[in-house]
C-alpha cells in the first residue's frame, strides 16, 4: 500500500466522519461512493462494492461511538426511542449484513441507489413545527419506529451501511422528532446497527481491514468534531446540507446504475 493511498483513505474516512458527527448519520451515505469512485480518479486500487460496504459497516461502528459521547449530555439522547428501534435495527442489519453475500456487484448498488432515492423524497417533505417540541414533550409511535427501523436495518445492513440516512427523514417527517434530538438519538442507534452489519460482514470475509482501519482512525478523530459543529448550527441549515448530500448521492449512483 503506497502513502498516496493511505492519505486518500484516511481523507475519505475524516470527510465523511466530521459529516456524519454534524449530521446524526454513520457516513456511508457519503463514504460508500467515495469509495467507490474516488481511489480510481488517483490511479489507485478500485474497490468492489462487496469490499466498500464491509468497509463502511465496520467504520461506521467506530464513527457513531465518537458522535454520541459528544451528545450524552444536554437531553439530547431520546433513550425510549433509541431502544425501540436499536433492537429492530440491529436484527434488520445482521440479517441484511449476513444476506449481502448472496447478491451481485449490481445488486448491492442497486438497493443502496433505491435507499438514497427514498430518503431523498423525505428529506424535502416539509417539517414545520417539530424544533418548537420541547425534549420532555416528544412523543412518538413506537411500534411504527421499530417496524421502520426494522426495515430499514435490513436494506441498510446489506450496502454496509447503518441507515441513519433513512432514520434521520423517518424521524423528523414521519415520528415528528426534533431536530437536534434526532441527530443526536440516530447516532445511537446507528452505532447499534452497526454491530449487526459488522458482525455480518465479518462472518462473510467481505472485509479489507487495512482500509478499513485507516478509516477507524480517521473517524475517531473526525465524528467528536463534526458533533461539537452540529450542536452549534443552526437546525434549518443541518436539514437543508443533509437533503442536498443525500440528492447529490443519490443522483451519482442512479447515473451509475443507469
Amino acid at each position: 500500500m503506497t502513502v498516496e493511498f493511505v492519505i486518500v483513505i484516511f481523507l475519505i474516512g475524516f470527510i465523511g466522519s466530521f459529516i456524519s458527527g454534524m449530521l446524526g448519520i454513520g457516513g456511508s451515505i457519503i463514504k460508500f461512493p467515495m469509495l467507490l469512485f474516488i481511489p480510481p480518479l488517483f490511479g489507485l486500487a478500485a474497490f468492489t462494492a462487496h469490499e466498500v460496504s464491509g468497509i463502511s459497516a465496520i467504520q461506521v461502528f467506530f464513527a457513531t461511538i465518537g458522535g454520541v459521547w459528544a451528545y450524552r449530555k444536554g437531553g439530547y439522547l431520546n433513550k425510549q426511542l433509541i431502544s425501540y428501534m436499536g433492537i429492530s435495527i440491529l436484527i434488520g442489519s445482521f440479517i441484511g449484513g449476513y444476506g449481502s453475500k448472496l447478491l451481485s456487484e449490481g445488486g448491492i448498488n442497486l438497493t443502496y441507489g433505491i435507499l438514497a432515492l427514498i430518503a431523498t423524497v423525505m428529506m424535502f417533505i416539509p417539517k414545520k413545527g417539530i424544533d418548537d417540541i420541547s425534549f420532555d414533550q416528544v412523543k412518538f409511535n413506537k411500534w411504527l419506529a421499530a417496524s421502520l427501523a426494522l426495515i430499514v436495518g435490513t436494506g441498510a445492513g446489506i450496502v454496509g451501511a447503518a441507515g441513519a440516512f433513512l432514520l434521520v427523514p423517518i424521524m423528523l417527517v414521519v415520528l415528528k422528532i426534533p431536530t437536534r434530538m434526532t441527530i443526536a438519538s440516530s447516532l445511537a442507534i446507528t452505532f447499534i446497527s452497526s454491530i449487526g452489519a459488522s458482525v455480518g460482514k465479518i462472518t462473510t470475509g467481505q472485509i479489507d481491514y487495512f482500509p478499513a482501519f485507516i478509516m477507524i482512525v480517521a473517524s475517531v478523530i473526525a465524528s467528536p468534531l463534526g458533533a461539537i459543529v452540529g450542536k452549534k448550527v443552526n437546525t434549518k441549515f443541518l436539514q437543508l446540507f443533509l437533503a442536498l448530500l443525500i440528492t447529490a448521492t443519490a443522483v451519482k449512483i442512479w447515473m451509475d446504475i443507469l
